[in-house]
């Protein structure tokens, strides 16, 4: 298995469970140093996706699922739930559409707020309206995949780290060889192979001989700034503006501890770094006054970036998650997971799950 980022322990924990001989190849020194320690922390409700898309059904499941395993694991989360807004009249109309298309994708416990509502809940917002979704949340991811791995370990899971994967061969019959790099290079066969290595999934899948290129994608990395608010933040949930097709929109996070953070934007790049610019951030100003109007001048520090596994280029509305299986490209025991972003932390148990149901069926 290729990828110890959140979506990868969480296979890990799932295929050892079912009495799998796992090991799991990471390319760094430790877990979760991609997508997965990059993001905004979010549990979300499952309101943005396509009704009948696997991003919509894997977020609603995995939702449950993961609030389920965080208090049985005692790891630290909060249902905070959060407000998207309508900042004019205008936007009243889509937003409820999200409604509309929230409760098509099981999600029917959003509430429509008018102006005085929300502001009942969150005196410094400004809205002409909002849905408030008491089932979105935030997680201490760390800690999640710390007990993923626990658990992957003590059903006797194997976890390589510093060891990137060079190359794998289809092997006559069923079973493939797999190349690994490092200090310490060797070759392995196995009969499966699941391919969750997140923003490098693409470039791995090119490297697997005998797979069809035809059923490996093209990757587009879609970079996000983070910046941090000085001083306390006046909200208690998250506010999100309307979406647009590249994301969520810049908007306000909390931390476990109570710390605002903002973003992430949109920035197209051709290759993985996390550098910052600073000055993106005052782009983040106008975006934000549309909702909170008195962030104060200068409150805005940059605080981390991460990247998206994009599958379709700018400008194109956000593809589903797409596990390419036996039945996609006729290799036994092979599994890629191709652009899995948000909601993947969400849905991480319940991608595990589907991706042990797809290779079964194909066995």
């Amino acid at each position: 298995m290729l990828g110890a980022g959140v979506v990868g322990l969480a296979c890990a924990r799932q295929m050892a469970q079912q009495g799998m001989e796992v090991l799991l190849i990471e390319q760094t020194a430790s877990i979760g140093n991609g997508v997965s320690s990059r993001n905004s922390e979010v549990i979300h409700a499952g309101i943005y996706y396509t009704p009948g898309s696997l991003k919509a059904r894997l977020c609603v499941e995995g939702k449950a699922m993961l609030y389920d395993y965080c208090q049985e694991h005692h790891i630290d989360h909060a249902r905070c739930g959060k407000l998207i807004v309508a900042t004019t009249p205008e936007q009243e109309a889509g937003l409820q559409k999200l409604q509309d298309q929230a409760r098509a994708c099981g999600v029917d416990d959003l509430q429509w707020l008018d102006a005085a509502q929300a502001k009942a809940l969150e005196p410094a917002l400004n809205c002409s309206a909002a849905l408030l979704s008491p089932s979105t949340g935030i997680v201490d991811t760390h800690a999640l995949m710390l007990a993923l791995q626990g658990d992957a370990e003590n059903h006797g899971a194997q976890l390589v780290f510093n060891t990137p994967f060079v190359s794998a061969r289809v092997l006559p019959g069923q079973g493939f060889e797999v190349q690994v790099g490092g200090a310490e290079a060797f070759s392995l066969t196995t009969t499966h192979l699941i391919n969750a290595a997140g923003l490098a999934a693409v470039d791995a899948a090119r490297h697997i001989e005998g797979l069809d290129p035809s059923h490996v994608p093209n990757a587009y990395l879609c970079k996000g700034s983070y910046f941090s608010l000085t001083g306390r933040s006046p909200f208690k949930h998250l506010i999100y503006p309307m979406p647009n097709k590249a994301g969520l929109g810049v908007h306000l996070t909390l931390d476990l501890a109570g710390q605002a953070r903002f973003g992430p934007d949109t920035e197209w790049v051709q290759d993985e770094n996390y550098d910052m610019d600073p000055q993106r951030g005052q782009a983040f100003y106008a975006a934000v006054r549309e909702y909170w109007p008195a962030l104060p001048d200068n409150s805005l520090n940059p605080a981390y970036s991460g990247i998206r596994p994009k599958i379709v280029p700018a400008g194109h509305a956000a593809a589903d998650f797409v596990f390419s299986g036996p039945a996609n490209h006729g290799i036994p025991g092979l599994l890629n997971l191709f652009g899995i972003e948000s909601p993947g932390l969400t849905a991480c148990l319940a991608i595990a799950q589907h991706s042990q149901q797809t290779l079964a069926q194909a066995d």
